[in-house]
């Protein structure tokens, strides 16, 4: 828990000052770039709103990214599964014939 790093977190117009693992920094700097970008998008598309029915907004938009990547891997995984089970259906019709 020591080798934690101390970082700025900018989220629309508030500072945060979270501690994460070294590795992780790129990733976490990425992330609050897009969401201030979805941020700015938004506050562009739905003019006179507040900055927390932004931010809201943005959370809804990325909860809902994540669920629908996850159920596009789960579809291919299916998909995978199924084209699996009709090769082996295939491998096992080609064995029986002479």
């Amino acid at each position: 828990m020591s080798n934690l790093i101390p970082i700025s977190a900018v989220i629309g117009d508030r500072s945060y000052r979270i501690k994460i693992q070294p590795d992780d920094e790129e990733v976490v700097r990425k992330t609050l770039k897009m969401i201030n970008e979805k941020i700015l998008e938004f506050r562009t598309l739905f003019a006179g709103k507040d900055m927390q029915d932004y931010i809201a907004m943005v959370i809804i938009w990325f909860a809902t990214e994540q669920l629908a990547q996850q159920a596009a891997g789960q579809e291919m995984e299916e998909m995978e599964e199924g084209l699996g089970r009709i090769e082996k259906l295939l491998d096992d019709l080609l064995k029986e014939q002479p």
